[in-house]
Order: structure tokens, then sequence, then C-alpha cells
């Protein structure tokens, strides 16, 4: 029995990045071998173990073949005769299909070593095109290395259209694709991710309507970048700036659909697109089985984005059914994602990402303030229910027109809410 480390363990040695978790593989055993020696088996569609101290992943080497559509299309193969070539052969990218044996010595069949050199990311073999989850994967590491120089190799690119083309990212089933995207959300560079998704024509058939945005232009007084799909990725490109997690960052993604559903006879204009967007946000939510957490705030920010740039124009009456609309007395946290996701979307225009940005800090100041408001058991006597609560609003309006004449000590920023 050998064993290898493997996989993106090696790769990230090879970068001088952190490693997070080893994976190895075992050349020469058998499951019953394994089991002997106190692994436990925790795979379900091949044989994969747990090392029985470090619980590191400890798979047999294998093989696959294709026998149907999709990613869940394959029979597995193993024994004690596949070699370590063989299973490497296996794999997506060629900066993935390295091992290191026991004495730290690499074994790198399809020139991994050399595409990390010169950072490329490259299919391994035509069997790429079998598993059509190596789109999004490769995607992802796209946002993952953006920083290092990393670019998909034009022939892996190519491969890429012909898989779309085929009808291979069709078979993907909606778990899949929301898992790839919200780890790649989680990258320093999502951006990356979308587009790469959109050169190869993926993007088109598992986010239609985030594709329908590129092209679609915007009054260039207020957007100079003016195309809308690119507006969507510098926004994003701020999200990340400004520390939002994965809900904002989807957030920011799914502001502005509505936009994709404008008339062209009614460009650049985009009236009303922030209903129309609540719409194809719900749309793609239940496509993608996308977690409520997301979904919720997505909907917050697509229908209240234009709003909260509004906030310093707004009267006190007004910003109160703001922020009870966005339910922000209950939800301060989430309503505190909602502020970073529009401050993304002010920032995300070409020649504007440092502009300030005071709405953010008003708005904030203004929910705290407000929710500070109490009604003392006296204020409280003779009045029930309903009364209580108009009275409670009665006071947190008082606060908020207070609110409204205490000028900020940050520069405004001219915003159309559009």
């Amino acid at each position: 029995m050998q064993v290898y480390l493997v996989g993106g363990a090696v790769r990230d040695k090879l970068l001088g990045r952190p490693v997070k978790e080893r994976d190895w593989v075992v050349v020469g055993a058998t499951p019953a071998d394994l089991e002997a020696q106190g692994y436990q088996a925790v795979g379900r569609e091949f044989p994969v173990f747990l090392h029985p101290e470090t619980h590191d992943e400890y798979a047999l080497a294998r093989l696959e073949k294709k026998v149907g559509p999709g990613y869940r299309g394959f029979i597995t193969e193993f024994s004690p005769d596949v070699t370590l070539e063989e299973d490497l052969r296996r794999r997506d990218l060629t900066i993935n299909a390295m091992a290191e044996d026991a004495n730290g010595v690499l074994i790198d069949p399809h020139g991994g070593r050399h595409d990390l050199d010169a950072r490329v990311l490259r299919h391994v073999s035509s069997a790429f095109v079998e598993d059509p989850v190596r789109i999004l994967r490769l995607a992802r590491f796209t946002a993952r290395y953006a920083s290092l120089g990393f670019r998909v190799a034009d022939d892996t690119l190519a491969l890429m259209r012909e898989m779309v083309a085929a009808g291979e990212v069709d078979a993907l089933v909606p778990e899949r694709v929301w898992a790839e995207t919200v780890r790649a959300l989680a990258e320093p560079n999502p951006e990356r991710y979308i587009e790469v998704l959109r050169d190869c024509g993926a993007l088109a058939v598992i986010l239609p309507e985030l594709d329908a945005l590129f092209g679609v232009p915007q009054p260039e007084k207020w957007h100079p970048e003016i195309d809308t799909g690119l507006h969507q990725l510098l926004a994003l490109q701020q999200s990340v700036r400004l520390g939002g997690n994965e809900r904002v960052r989807f957030a920011v993604l799914a502001h502005d659909l509505g936009k994709g559903l404008t008339p062209p006879d009614q460009w650049p204009s985009h009236r009303g697109h922030e209903e129309t967007g609540a719409a194809l946000v719900e749309v793609m939510c239940e496509r993608l089985r996308v977690p409520n957490d997301f979904r919720e705030l997505a909907l917050l920010a697509t229908r209240f984005h234009t709003h909260v740039h509004r906030a310093l124009e707004l009267r006190p009456a007004t910003l109160l059914e703001l922020l009870e609309h966005t339910d922000a007395f209950r939800r301060p946290e989430r309503f505190a994602e909602l502020l970073v996701v529009c401050e993304a979307d002010s920032r995300g225009r070409t020649g504007l990402e440092y502009q300030p940005y005071p709405q953010r800090a008003y708005m904030a100041a203004a929910r705290a303030r407000a929710a500070a408001v109490t009604l003392a058991p006296a204020a409280r006597a003779g009045l029930s229910g309903a009364a209580i609560g108009e009275r409670l609003r009665a006071l947190r309006l008082d606060v908020l027109v207070a609110h409204k004449k205490q000028p900020l000590q940050i520069e405004d920023t001219e915003h159309d809410g559009s």
C-alpha cells in the first residue's frame, strides 16, 4: 500500500498559500485493508475513508467511466491495480493533478507545475467534457487565483464552449449550481466567476437573468460605465472591498435584474425596475433553491436600493416607512447588510469607486435612534393594541424629524437612485 498527498494541498503548497485541507490517495489497497487499520468508511459512491487520528480523507485510487449525461452520469471503478497516474488523469485541471510521495517528491505527469508557474488553468484531458461541474469549478478557481494572474487556457475555454453548445450544462442540478456559486462568491474576486461563465456561454444557461443585463445601457450621467452587466460586476468588486459577506455579494448581483426586462425603446431609462426585478429574484431563487436568508436580502436590495440612495432627501415620515418596510427594527443585522449592498451599488460605477456615500451612516443612525424609543408605563396608560403601536410610531417620527435637522459631518453623494 502506497499513500500520496494529492490535489489542492499540493497545489497550494507550491503556490506558497496556506494548506487548509489534505487529501490522500491510496494505491494498492482494498477497503478491508484500510478498515483493518482503523480507517472509517464515509464514501457513498466510491471508497473514501477518514484517518483514525487526523480525520483527513483517504480515497482509494479509482477510475471513472461516463455512462450518462451530467455530473451524475458516471460509474466508478477501483481496485488495488489502479495506478496513481490513472487516478490523476481523471482530475479536472493540471494544477489539481499533482501528487507528493511520502518523501515529498513531486509527481506531475500532466505538467501542473509548469501551468502553476505560467498562471494557466488548463484541463488535464478530453475527459474534462464529461463533467459539466468542472466548468463551474474552473470559474471558481479563477475567482480565487485572479490576484495571482491566473487565466483560462485558450484550448480549455474552447472546450468549455463546446460543452455548453452540446447541452452538458443543461444537465446541472440546481443544488450543485448554487453550491459552486456561493463558494465562488466567497472568493477574493467573485466577478471573475461570472466573467468566465459568460465567456464560455454557461452564464446564459444557469443565470440567464444576470446574463441578460450585459449590453443593456443605463444613463451615462449616473453610470459612466453605461453597461448594466458591467455595473453589476463593478458593484460586486466593491462589495468585497467593503467586507460584505456572501449574502451581501449575492444581493449585489441580484439588485438590478429588472433592468434586463426594460423594453429597448425605453433605454437607457429603467423606471419600475425594482418591482420587475423582485419578481425575477423570486424566480431565480426558486430555481436554484437559494436559502431564505440570501433570498430575503436580495429582495430587500432589489426593492429598496433606490430608496436608500435617496435617504438624505426623504421626509421623516417616508424614512420611517422605509425602516418599517425593511423590517429594520426587528432585523438590525440584515438591515446593516442591506446598507452595505447599497453602498456597493453606488460605488460600483466607473470613476466613482471612492466617492462618499453618507446615506449608509445616515440610515444606520436613523434606525438606531428610532429603535431606542420606548413607551414608559405611564405613556401606555389607557392605550391598548394598535393604539400603543401608533403612539410608539409617533414618537419614532418625532425622533426622525430631529434626525433630519442634524447636519451630517460627511460630504453628500449625488445619486439619482437608478
